[in-house]
């Protein structure tokens, strides 16, 4: 057998090997790559942690981990304890609306120029018995006739996503604990298979996107939630904190913010607070303006050297292909597409002149 013909094996076995691991660990893939996301966004704090505990790798591990699920678990636990008092009255209300339909409100076609089309709209979809279900996208409102199977709908989803969140601390502590070696065993491979150069060129990127994208999401996100709850309390919206925290998670995901504050506008309309309604939804149209055109592009851009274009495709096209998760692979990729871009730039630069024919 030649040289060739045994390389071309080798690649083809550990071809495989890698597919066959891929298809093992598949369900575990999102956990995975949340507790790498979380890793790196926190590895600075990791380090001045372990620092402080006399180099001990281990107990730093432990303790980053256990913080880590006290800052997602505490406001899970508060806002939990606040559904689990209107969850039974939402949920019954949401059957009830879905099984005999939603009347229509009164004021609705009193809205000017698209008053009467609004009413319209309401009318042969809203009022109709299952009308909700025909505004989900896989029908399962249409299967849901009482208060309980909205309940145990609910809860079968949440024990889901809570697998997944335990299993990503998994992840989370042992990357801690393994992540200089980790590291060592990636800046070898890359180093062997792109060199050092081009490795140290790239291998730099991730972080830097991926922390600058923590922090203009998600801390600008739930900045929003806590600015705008503070106005929902002000006009008087039931259960404001609930509200804030729904207004937190929604803003991290672009153009989502809408959706929250919109809805509490909503809220107090349907309750006659008109003045109320119109203030909640100015201020959240300048939250969200100042957030999303000022405060989330120096963030990103000013840390990833990106265009304002390429953030915003980033995150959305992230979002579209691959979920939540994509909000912060989306930023990656494109900082790694415009940093070969750049690349070849320069080696355009540097290539000689072709001579003329």
């Amino acid at each position: 057998m030649s040289d060739n013909q045994r390389d071309i094996l080798n690649a083809v076995f550990s071809l495989l090997v890698i597919l066959l691991a891929a298809m093992v660990t598949q369900r575990f893939f999102l956990p995975l790559v949340w507790a790498g996301i979380l890793c790196i966004a926190t590895w600075p704090l990791f380090t001045r942690l372990v620092a402080a505990l006399g180099q001990r790798q281990l107990a730093g591990a432990l303790v980053m981990t256990l913080a880590t699920a006290l800052v997602f678990v505490v406001p899970v636990l508060i806002a939990m304890t606040q559904m689990m008092h209107q969850a039974p009255v939402l949920a019954n209300y949401l059957a009830e609306a879905n099984n005999n339909g939603v009347p229509t409100p009164q004021w609705l076609s009193h809205i000017p120029f698209a008053g009467a089309a609004a009413n319209d709209w309401w009318e042969a979809t809203l009022t109709q018995p299952h009308g909700l279900s025909h505004l989900a996208e896989d029908g399962s409102l249409g299967r849901l006739h009482s208060a309980s199977e909205v309940l145990k709908s609910f809860g079968a989803s949440l024990m889901h996503r809570m697998v997944d969140f335990g299993l990503a601390l998994l992840c989370l502590f042992f990357f801690y604990k393994d992540g200089p070696s980790l590291v060592r065993q990636l800046t070898a491979m890359g180093s062997h298979f792109l060199g050092d150069a081009r490795w140290d060129r790239y291998a730099t990127k991730v972080p830097t996107a991926i922390r600058a994208t923590v922090n203009g999401l998600v801390l600008v996100g739930l900045a929003e939630g806590f600015v705008l709850g503070i106005g929902y309390g002000i006009a008087g919206v039931p259960s404001p904190a609930l509200w804030a925290a729904g207004t937190g998670i929604l803003a991290i995901i672009p153009f989502g913010a809408p959706l929250a504050f919109f809805s509490v506008a909503g809220v107090l309309l349907v309750n006659g607070s008109v003045g109320a309604a119109i203030a909640v939804a100015v201020l959240g149209m300048v939250v969200l303006f100042v957030a999303d055109h000022f405060v989330r592009p120096a963030i990103i851009g000013s840390a990833t050297k990106l265009p304002f274009l390429a953030v915003l495709f980033g995150i959305l096209g992230g979002v579209e292909t691959l979920g939540l998760v994509g909000l912060f692979i989306g930023p990656v990729v494109m900082t790694l597409f415009m940093t070969l871009w750049y690349e070849e730039k320069q080696f355009e630069r540097a290539a000689p002149a072709t001579p003329p024919l």
